[in-house]
């Protein structure tokens, strides 16, 4: 007897159906790092030339608003982008994380296959930055974009003593999974 092709669950799946569950994750572990977030350390700067932790903080808190000009627009132009306003306390970074990232979530799993196909652009005034698939750019802009930050953040919870979140396996401070 002739063995059977194998299928995958997956094989049906549109791309966003694909993202979302590492979307979710990546921004569950997020929202546990910012969890963490001192109020009384918030201008603290581990270096000259770092962004404070409460900017930090709040730039974590708003990468996933991109979600809405990476699908909803086919150009965007940063040189046009209102300057982010820095967030006065992790009240106010959880809650704009959370509405932000809610709303991402909402646009990407709404995106069809061929939509996320689309190629998008990021422009600085009249010069082109880059041009790739909304779905690459969702990847780097929104996914490796947060990972980077949010490891920059358990930089300045560790340097500020303040225990750092298990993520993808045990932390120094939570040794269990």
């Amino acid at each position: 007897m002739a063995a059977q092709p194998q299928t995958f669950p997956h094989e049906s799946r549109t791309i966003s159906q694909s993202l979302l569950p590492e979307f979710d994750h990546e921004m569950a572990n997020t929202r546990k790092s910012l969890e963490r977030v001192p109020d009384d350390k918030l201008s603290f700067k581990p270096h000259a030339k770092s962004m404070s932790l409460g900017a930090l903080a709040s730039h974590l808190a708003t990468i996933t608003h991109w979600t809405e000009a990476i699908v909803g627009q086919d150009v965007f132009d940063v040189a046009t982008a209102p300057p982010n306003t820095e967030l006065k306390s992790r009240d106010e970074v959880l809650a704009a994380f959370d509405k932000n990232t809610a709303t991402a979530r909402k646009i990407i799993a709404e995106a069809t296959d061929a939509h996320l196909l689309k190629p998008w652009t990021f422009t600085s005034g009249s010069n082109t930055i880059f041009t790739m698939p909304r779905i690459a750019v969702l990847r780097s802009f929104i996914m490796n974009h947060t990972v980077h930050h949010r490891a920059q953040l358990g930089v300045y919870l560790r340097l500020n003593d303040v225990p750092v979140p298990s993520i993808y396996g045990p932390s120094a401070d939570e040794g269990n999974m």
